[in-house]
């Protein structure tokens, strides 16, 4: 049944009911998954971030996520269900925008539901669905840029090009993969059209607002010599220590994107190519293309392409309303099942990766040997760790513990804050091997091992490590950080 809509034009009835239950059912899953104890590395850079670094930017990433890891922690501090809230609302919200997208297009209840299915079974975002992470956020956010230009497309109102240039903005406050995707589309449309979009002043209006909403964290990286760009490198590199090559990263996000998000994505793909009536959205296969390239040719990391598949899904099932309507469709009720299947082992992986065995251990053991400090030597004893992930793991922990903020020169840490100079001394958690020069003395604490569910996770996280005292700097701190700091991983975590 079609519906009118303010300004005339027709749509399909939106189909509330299987919708929500669909989205429903991804946010009460993930609710309940978000109570489990978990340390996901990357989730507790966030709150560490956000707990003891927040600035207008971070060498890796911009301040939105950990901006909303800060407010959960206020409201509920250390409350893991709290902290997955905003990822939660993503998630669900990503199922309905899918769901939106096929509505825009002219899909009927039926190619909608069959959306929402294929963003709800999507392998990898139910991995990480309920991690507070820019990637957990990312699908919802560019769903909402594909579901405004889809818009557009059908409705000339080009104040929906201004909203885009605000969402573009909000998203690069939370992952600058966006402005790829800006520039991506920009050059799609201007190749296979509709050209005339690109004409309209307030798409051009909307790219300034965007850029103002970004400028804050951009003019932080500038000022800081643009480490972000580094990291493209660190991230092949790890992908390399990880999988072997770009080759097998792709293979891996293929596996992790799932039948139904897969299929439905190939089939959209392929009906844009070929299908006369798509003509006008044929710059989204040109984009996917581009981006799925640079994603392989710079190793990137498996889970980049997740935010092109919620327009991808919406497109596949209304290629598929439009077989079902010239009377050639297939029953596709095994393959959401089995995707469905698939994306329940999604969920039960993202509890094994997210153990919380050894990062828990970590800190425990860290608060202890601090606490064991002399109190005339506690005050003058900075916290440092190395890698990187150990000192989120310390940032991140229940705050009943008591640890001060670690310090440390390792990817995000070589540019937060230095302690301050009265702490001539470190209790230093990892390897002290570049230190060494810097101190007059050194001597290990303790030990901790525990072992992980990721093993070693390519080399990058070690199953064990030394707690160590160091004792008569040598230097300022800014001096030693300067010197020290890096964007890769160790040598010791390699």
């Amino acid at each position: 049944m079609l519906i009118d809509e303010s300004d005339g034009r027709t749509v399909p009835r939106f189909a509330a009911v299987p919708v929500t239950i669909v989205a429903g059912t991804v946010a009460c899953v993930h609710l309940l998954l978000a109570a489990v104890p978990r340390r996901w590395f990357d989730e507790d850079l966030m709150l560490a971030i956000g707990r003891h670094h927040l600035d207008w930017g971070a060498v890796d990433q911009p301040p939105g996520t950990p901006l909303l890891a800060l407010l959960a922690d206020t409201i509920a501090p250390g409350s893991q269900v709290v902290l997955a809230v905003p990822a939660v609302l993503a998630s669900a919200g990503a199922v309905v925008l899918a769901a939106l997208m096929a509505r825009e297009i002219g899909g009927d209840p039926r190619a909608q539901t069959l959306a929402a299915l294929g963003q709800g079974t999507c392998v990898a975002a139910a991995q990480f669905g309920h991690w507070l992470t820019p990637y957990s956020l990312e699908p919802a956010l560019w769903s909402v840029i594909f579901w405004l230009l889809l818009r557009r497309l059908r409705i000339p109102d080009d104040r929906l090009l201004l909203v885009l240039g605000v969402v573009v903005g909000v998203t690069a406050q939370v992952r600058f993969q966006v402005l790829a995707l800006a520039l991506v589309l920009v050059a799609a449309v201007a190749l296979v059209g509709p050209r005339g979009l690109l004409r309209r002043p307030a798409l051009w209006a909307g790219a300034v607002v965007a850029l103002l909403i970004a400028a804050p964290t951009l003019v932080w990286q500038a000022a800081h010599g643009w480490p972000q760009l580094a990291m493209a490198g660190v991230v092949s590199a790890e992908n390399g220590l990880i999988y072997g090559g770009p080759v097998l990263v792709a293979l891996h996000g293929l596996a992790v994107t799932g039948p139904v998000t897969l299929g439905l994505t190939g089939y959209g793909l392929v009906a844009l190519c070929r299908a006369p009536r798509w003509r006008s959205h044929r710059f989204l296969a040109v984009t996917f293309a581009v981006l799925a390239v640079a994603v392989l040719v710079s190793s990137g990391r498996h889970y980049y392409l997740t935010p092109l598949y919620g327009v991808g899904v919406a497109i596949g099932a209304v290629a598929l309303q439009h077989r079902r309507e010239a009377g050639r469709a297939r029953a596709a009720w095994p393959v959401v099942a089995l995707g469905t299947a698939l994306a329940l082992a999604g969920l039960g992986s993202s509890v094994v990766l997210a153990s919380p065995a050894f990062g828990d251990a970590l800190a425990t053991e860290t608060a202890r040997a601090y606490r064991e400090l002399p109190p005339g030597d506690r005050d003058r004893t900075a916290l440092g760790a190395n890698p990187y992930v150990y000192a989120t793991y310390l940032d991140a922990a229940d705050p009943e513990l008591g640890l001060p903020a670690a310090a440390g020169t390792n990817r995000a840490y070589g540019w937060f804050a230095p302690p301050p100079e009265h702490q001539d001394r470190m209790l230093l958690v990892g390897d002290p091997g570049r230190l060494r020069p810097w101190f007059t003395g050194i001597r290990p604490v303790t030990t901790v091992a525990a072992g992980t569910p990721l093993g070693t996770y390519g080399g990058l996280v070690p199953e064990s490590t030394t707690i160590w005292l160091l004792t008569g700097r040598k230097a300022p701190w800014t001096e030693i950080r300067t010197a020290l700091r890096d964007l890769p991983v160790t040598t010791a975590a390699r």
